[in-house]
């Protein structure tokens, strides 16, 4: 059977043989390509042992991942590697490996190191805190978390703990348990605003990234429709792309072919006008608008123009 082409972007595409042997397809390749992603300072062979790390941990595998972190780490000692940033991540990063497999004390000489390096990281404080608490060490655990909230105050987990530990202190210590805490330190509020700053900044770029990612499944569902005959579930996938991205040409030649199915053809012309207003050559939004005039049964000379444009 030939190919046919498709309705959207003038992409085409083949339909299935009927009947006849079905090629069989390989197993899909693993993906792998997060393992060579840049990690901070640290050299590639060095990058990939932390990618690995992380990947390991996702999928809980705790132990895997501690050895990864752990490789890393010596690696970067062999190489004389000085980027405090990078390994106060890789200490942190082991010592939730420990906390995971419920080993504290070497979660907290991790903590230690990451803190030396970075000192004020709010992870390996957070992660300290959850280890000393584990080991019944209150009264270091509750200062800990009191850092933690001078940095940010959204961490819930943190205000739940200092309310759990508030109880046990007073009812392990007495009315003068905060007479016994050790001294909380006060963060330097230039590093704490700086903290918030990139807080700001990273959940900015988050919100970027998700509406990013919904934008382009709605785009890929929407040809997909298209491409099944279902004009209507299509249309309505466009048009919740161009509230995201009203100035993307392409969503209004695909929303105008869905149109023009409908028989909706005045609604087709307006984004075919839409279209050439950002691209004024763009030869698709040219033909859809002259099989919109069509519908809507204007004179030929008209359209005779329009298809002379086209052909330029």
């Amino acid at each position: 059977m030939a190919p046919q082409k498709g309705a959207v972007n003038g992409t085409q595409r083949e339909n299935s043989p009927a009947g006849g042997q079905e090629k069989k397809e390989d197993s899909p390749a693993v993906d792998t390509s997060y393992l060579d992603a840049p990690a901070g300072a640290l050299p590639p062979h060095l990058a990939r042992l932390k990618n690995e790390g992380n990947h390991l941990f996702k999928h809980g595998q705790f132990g895997d991942a501690l050895e990864k972190y752990t490789q890393a780490i010596e690696g970067c000692a062999e190489a004389g590697i000085d980027s405090p940033e990078d390994l106060c991540i890789l200490y942190s990063n082991r010592a939730a490996c420990y906390l995971k497999e419920g080993n504290s004390t070497d979660c907290i000489q991790d903590c230690n190191k990451a803190l030396e390096l970075q000192p004020y990281s709010l992870k390996p404080l957070l992660r300290r805190a959850m280890a000393y608490e584990s080991l019944e060490r209150y009264r270091k655990a509750y200062v800990d978390y009191k850092t933690v909230l001078q940095l940010d105050t959204g961490i819930q987990a943190a205000h739940d703990s200092i309310h759990r530990l508030t109880k046990m202190l007073i009812e392990q210590d007495g009315p003068e348990w905060r007479q016994k805490l050790p001294e909380i330190p006060v963060v330097p509020l230039s590093l704490a605003n700086s903290f918030r700053n990139t807080q700001t900044e990273n959940h900015s770029h988050h919100l970027s990234r998700r509406k990013e990612a919904h934008f382009t499944l709605l785009k890929q569902e929407g040809n997909s429709l298209v491409k099944k005959g279902h004009f209507q579930e299509a249309l309505e996938k466009y048009s919740e792309c161009l509230a995201i991205k009203p100035d993307e040409c392409a969503l209004h030649t695909n929303r105008a072919i869905c149109l023009l199915k409908l028989n909706r053809f005045e609604e087709a012309r307006q984004d075919c006008d839409s279209a050439l207003q950002l691209e004024p050559n763009n030869k698709k939004a040219f033909y859809r608008r002259a099989l919109a005039f069509k519908g809507l049964q204007v004179p030929a000379r008209p359209l005779i123009n329009l298809f002379l444009v086209i052909l330029r």
